[in-house]
């Protein structure tokens, strides 16, 4: 579904002539393609969409810190050119979860999985993902979840 889903869209930004949208969908398929080819190298299947929105977190996640540092060198045109492509991948996320609906999230998970401390985190954040993939940033998840279990 994503993979039609880019597909057409990088059809579409060429009819457009849309280069920076272009170029990043190029690169988006690249980054699946070479993501399948090492699923299948371990003997597992093509990626699914939920495993193609972790991909994509992390392509974004890539650019924010790339961001970050071209910034701080005075690159003004070339942290643009990052954001940029953040909002094209972005488009392909499903909405982000508010910082409520993580902790609501967090405490029903913890509820079903029976967590009682810090041992039961990986417990949680597996059924987190399996629940809410691509829906929220699971680095500050990750963070609430320790300071529930902790506290």
């Amino acid at each position: 579904m994503l993979r039609d889903d880019i597909n057409n869209a990088v059809k579409e930004a060429m009819k457009a002539k849309d280069e920076r949208k272009l170029s990043t969908l190029r690169m988006v398929n690249s980054t699946i393609k070479n993501a399948d080819i090492e699923a299948r190298g371990h003997g597992k299947p093509p990626l699914s969409d939920a495993d193609l929105l972790g991909v994509f977190q992390k392509m974004i996640k890539q650019r924010q810190e790339s961001v970050e540092l071209y910034d701080k060198g005075g690159r003004a045109e070339l942290a643009a050119q990052e954001r940029e492509e953040i909002a094209v991948i972005s488009a392909y996320l499903p909405k982000q979860m508010s910082d409520d609906e993580v902790k609501k999230a967090i405490a029903n998970a913890i509820t079903e999985t029976g967590a009682a401390g810090m041992k039961d985190m990986g417990k949680v954040i597996a059924a987190l993902r399996a629940k809410y993939a691509g829906q929220m940033d699971f680095g500050k998840a990750s963070g609430l979840v320790k300071a529930a279990l902790s506290g």
